[in-house]
């Protein structure tokens, strides 16, 4: 949970009852895909949640990097980068790690493409958060439209985000 990003919370991995626990928070229903992420495939939180999707008869997808791991051999769609031992041994976020977070860099992206939030190449329905952000946003419009920057940011400020000035 949120805790555990700022604080170890010792143990919790070890518990296969947990992570489905966990999940049930966001009211999971047949229209989700549930993705467990573990390094080694092993940890018994993230299979134990995944296994308990699959019983409920949801998608499910693994990334470990272990092809034959217990999370890989228990998902629908396990995802497995072949990384190699780790140069630290037991320090897996290194290699691993960063593996992972590449795939999940590639699902979020296709997600995003595929939800029509993007066009061409342009994030349009980014959120505008600062002032680079808004800046960004004003260069793409000008883009799409072949307008000055000025129009640009008047059509921003309207409209309050990039897809709706650009389809204004």
């Amino acid at each position: 949970g949120d805790q555990a990003i700022r604080k170890a919370v010792e143990f919790a991995e070890d518990n296969s009852d947990l992570g489905w626990k966990d999940l049930t928070a966001f009211s999971i229903s047949e229209h989700d895909v549930v993705v467990g992420v573990a390094a080694s495939g092993t940890t018994p939180y993230v299979i134990g949640a995944i296994s308990k999707a699959e019983d409920l008869g949801l998608v499910t997808a693994g990334i470990s990097c272990n092809p034959k791991s217990p999370l890989s051999l228990s998902t629908s769609y396990p995802i497995t980068p072949v990384v190699g031992p780790e140069f630290v041994t037991g320090s897996t976020r290194m290699k691993s790690g960063t593996a992972q977070k590449m795939v999940l860099n590639m699902i979020s992206t296709c997600l995003m493409i595929k939800l029509g939030h993007v066009k061409g190449n342009k994030m349009v329905d980014m959120q505008l958060s600062n002032k680079k952000l808004v800046a960004r946003g004003i260069q793409m419009i000008c883009d799409a439209l072949g307008i000055p920057e000025k129009e640009s940011r008047s059509l921003l400020t309207k409209y309050g985000s990039v897809r709706k000035a650009i389809e204004g």
